[in-house]
């Protein structure tokens, strides 16, 4: 494992908004850390528990990541425990603007979904600047290909010169169809690039997720919504914004990793258990090499 020289934020950041699936609104303070790692905590609960963004937090991927103090995550019912949910859009753009290390203060179960997407927490961070920090994340090196598979569903990592994301949806709505796109940092910036794509979901689904006791707080206002043959919401930020939302979704995973290695990693009809499953995969391969 190598290091590098890593970040915290300049100056604080502070955002309020509904959570998606609770349908609560919080507030979120993004504080500059002197501790590894981005980090959770929950202001609003006694003795402010902390909650480490790491693959050893998560304790469901139903719909988004949620985390949970890792203690907990065996318990028979995690979800009385102190968890966070819905932390992929924020931990993308943290992670893609040079974030290593935060400290972050909510009131509730939930990250705001603010317009469904991470381009007003890259705003925010760019405005808030970065400050180097003595604390350093080990970096994982890929050396030999991972994939996890589901049925006709993947996600894999293989080495690489430099970081690559490509990710493949295939819906049978017209609107969203069969969808590719390849995006290297280093030639397209994440502000513009992958920031600005939002959540979706198929119409069809609303009722029974709702049912479901999930998307309380998900609007036409930040969420695309397809619907047979069209959006009910339009206009798209770009023709392909589904699969671009993805992208950003599997950075946000693969960043409970600390930093994320350099590789091409490619996804197919994949979501949060499999990209969560990957880093696990690619956090145990490290371990053996050791």
């Amino acid at each position: 494992m190598t290091e590098n020289t890593q970040h915290t934020l300049a100056s604080e950041i502070i955002q309020s908004g509904i959570g998606l699936h609770s349908g609560l609104k919080t507030t979120v303070r993004i504080l500059p850390s002197s501790a590894v790692g981005r980090y959770f905590v929950r202001v609003d609960l006694p003795e402010e528990p902390i909650i480490p963004a790491t693959i050893k937090s998560v304790v469901s991927t139903t719909l988004s990541t949620e985390l949970a103090i890792a203690d907990h995550i065996n318990n028979s019912n995690p979800h009385l425990k102190p968890s966070i949910r819905t932390v992929e859009h924020l931990l993308s753009a943290l992670t893609l603007l040079g974030v290593n290390h935060a400290r972050i203060e909510i009131d509730g179960p939930e990250i705001p979904l603010l317009d469904g997407s991470a381009k007003i927490w890259a705003e925010a961070i760019a405005n808030a600047g970065l400050a180097v920090t003595s604390q350093t994340t080990p970096i994982i090196p890929i050396t030999q290909e991972i994939i996890v598979r589901q049925g006709d569903a993947f996600v894999m990592a293989i080495p690489a010169d430099e970081t690559r994301f490509s990710y493949a949806i295939d819906f049978e709505m017209a609107a969203i169809g069969q969808q590719w796109y390849s995006w290297t940092p280093q030639q397209e910036d994440f502000t513009t690039a992958i920031a600005p794509a939002r959540t979706f979901v198929l119409e069809k689904q609303v009722h029974h997720l709702q049912e479901a006791g999930l998307i309380k707080g998900g609007t036409l206002d930040n969420a695309l919504v397809c619907g047979d043959d069209r959006w009910l919401n339009p206009p798209l930020r770009f023709s392909n914004e589904p699969v671009r939302h993805k992208i950003l979704d599997l950075v946000g995973d693969l960043s409970l990793l600390g930093v994320i290695p350099q590789a091409h990693y490619l996804a197919y009809k994949a979501g949060h258990h499999l990209h969560t499953q990957l880093v696990q995969r690619i956090q145990a391969a490290a371990l053996a090499a050791l």
